[in-house]
């Protein structure tokens, strides 16, 4: 008979790792675990040297971070490591971020993080233990079919975290278990207090945890100061019209900090690293109908692309109704309605609607955008 986390063992010869960044999802997780009876250790990774003096709890993976899942495992009476990843999280993560940035893309971090120390070389330690689930604190739903891991949406749409986690494996699916996905954020800071918990009322991280402030351009500095050289600022007719002072300082659909007067407010529309230019435009030059991807990582089926696909191409964003092709060189998706604002470097999350939820059928990283307003 399988036990809660559908392994066929009782739960105290059920190894289990959890993945402990010290903050109160991972910790209620460990305390789930350890009061069903699991066997648990906690693992905590090291990733990068503290870069800022305050932290409030609102980072992970240094610091006050490692202190607090520390404690926690010993509240719980818990096995608990540390790994030191930080040359690893430099070299994949830290400077993919700044290549990204520094070609005028828009990277996100936190896959790359997932994709790499965390799911990758966190699933392999995990595996040299013998463990025989990896348990994390993202809200995704995860269900089990013949023994196969399908990954859902969270029950809590504003948690969710699956567009994150698209590029991870089928391997690693099977063996990571999410048991936060079927609750909502306010349940489980319940749970902390009721386990007592001392991070029950400890802020989430908001920021990049590498980035202090949520200054990117600071941690681009230090590495890459070239990429402040200053260049031409054109409207979307390719017209010379202002000065840069460094792609870096732009995003796709940025209104601030432009410094261009204009009859109406102008938004980033396009970042040409090649050129080191920037094109501006109004609101309405923004929308994007159609994208092309590169590395894809599918979890789905061919035929569950043949129609009702929807995509996510930002964290915060909507699901969207497209078609995708994948039989081609760089794979395109075309958004219907289109959507403004999507930047290369983004990923792009795809979806197919069931009746049990939202399922992630893989994604991409955008590669690049195909905007009809654009002139040059």
């Amino acid at each position: 008979m399988t036990n809660s986390l559908g392994i066929n063992k009782p739960k105290k010869n059920t190894k289990v790792v959890v993945a402990m960044s010290g903050g109160v999802d991972s910790s209620v997780v460990a305390g789930l675990m350890k009061n069903e009876g699991y066997d648990v250790t906690g693992i905590t990774l090291k990733l990068y040297d503290d870069i800022k003096k305050s932290t409030q709890g609102r980072q992970c993976c240094a610091g006050q971070d490692i202190v607090d899942a520390k404690r926690v495992s010993e509240q719980l009476n818990i096995n608990h490591e540390i790994l030191y990843f930080q040359k690893k999280f430099k070299s994949e993560v830290i400077d993919s971020f700044i290549n990204s940035y520094s070609v005028g893309e828009t990277p996100i971090p936190c896959v790359q993080c997932n994709q790499t120390v965390k799911f990758r070389d966190l699933f392999k330690y995990s595996k040299d233990l013998k463990a025989d689930v990896l348990v994390t604190g993202h809200y995704i739903k995860r269900l089990q079919n013949n023994g196969k891991g399908l990954m859902y949406r969270a029950k809590d749409y504003t948690r969710d975290q699956s567009y994150f986690l698209f590029n991870t494996s089928q391997e690693q699916l099977d063996f990571l278990r999410f048991p936060l996905g079927e609750i909502e954020k306010k349940e489980t800071r319940t749970i902390a207090k009721k386990l007592n918990l001392n991070v029950a009322d400890k802020p989430d991280s908001q920021d990049i945890c590498f980035v202090p402030n949520g200054n990117y351009g600071s941690v681009i500095k230090k590495f890459r100061p070239e990429s402040f050289k200053s260049g031409d600022i054109y409207n979307m007719e390719g017209k010379i019209i202002g000065k840069h002072d460094g792609i870096i300082n732009y995003t796709i659909g940025q209104r601030r900090g432009i410094k261009i007067s204009n009859d109406e407010p102008l938004y980033v529309v396009k970042i040409d690293s090649t050129k080191n230019s920037i094109i501006v435009g109004p609101k309405d030059s923004l929308k994007i109908d159609k994208i092309a991807l590169r590395e894809i990582n599918l979890l789905g089926s061919p035929d569950e692309f043949k129609k009702d696909v929807k995509v996510k191409v930002r964290s915060t964003g909507k699901l969207l109704n497209a078609s995708v092709n994948l039989n081609l060189k760089s794979p395109e998706v075309n958004i219907i309605g289109g959507e403004n604002g999507i930047s290369p470097g983004q990923a792009c999350v795809f979806y197919r609607s069931d009746n049990i939820g939202d399922k992630v059928l893989g994604g991409g990283w955008i590669d690049k955008t195909y905007n009809k307003n654009l002139s040059t």
